[in-house]
């Protein structure tokens, strides 16, 4: 069957014909060039908070699509317990920020939690056009993002193996110098919170010097 159906929830899509839509097509036609420093800078005379709504929507997308192809080797057998490396539990310990009294410790599960939670500030995070967004919007997509990356680790460290054989390393590795080109820009995570990818992110960012 075709792998990349089994993603837990649709992709959120952006209206066409609204601000946002173009600003997605802006970011696609950048991305197509190849540069992808270029790629996340804010367009001149754009707003930052529309600029990284319509972004985090498409990084939201773009992980929810990856993880979907490698949900069959993310199991209760070959992830016991949530693992990100051995540096630190992350998924898990985010959720149990998250979720008073989590129940699970099957990665699978947890990470199906983490995008229904993921799902619900997205909504929240994106106004639709002509409706402010609300104060607390930066706040709220540093977490959103921040959770993203929890997953991109997950997958680096535990299901890379399973990445290669499918031969979809290099879209996962776009993605992600993508996504960490963008929060960097912006300052949008914590360099502690990227700790478990460092090595990764410096090989990938030293490509671009």
């Amino acid at each position: 069957g075709n792998r990349s159906s089994k993603t837990f929830k649709p992709k959120k899509n952006i209206p066409e014909g609204s601000h946002q839509y173009e600003l997605l097509k802006h970011a696609e036609a950048t991305l197509g060039s190849g540069n992808l420093r270029q790629a996340v800078v804010l367009p001149e005379g754009e707003d930052l908070n529309e600029w990284i709504a319509v972004n985090t929507v498409d990084f939201f997308n773009q992980i929810n699509m990856l993880y979907g192809t490698i949900t069959e080797f993310c199991t209760e057998i070959s992830c016991s317990v949530m693992s990100a490396g051995p540096r630190a539990d992350i998924l898990k310990r985010a959720l149990k920020q998250t979720l008073k009294k989590p129940s699970f410790t099957c990665s699978s599960v947890l990470i199906i939690y983490l995008f229904i939670f993921l799902l619900f500030l997205l909504c929240f995070a994106t106004a639709v056009r002509g409706v402010p967004f609300p104060k607390n919007f930066m706040s709220v997509a540093k977490t959103i993002l921040k959770r993203l990356f929890r997953v991109y680790a997950h997958i680096y460290h535990q299901h890379f193996d399973s990445v290669m054989q499918l031969q979809e390393e290099a879209h996962l590795n776009t993605s992600f110098k993508h996504f960490i080109f963008f929060v960097q820009e912006f300052n949008l995570i914590d360099r502690r919170e990227l700790a478990p990818l460092q090595d990764l992110i410096e090989k990938l960012g030293s490509k671009d010097r």
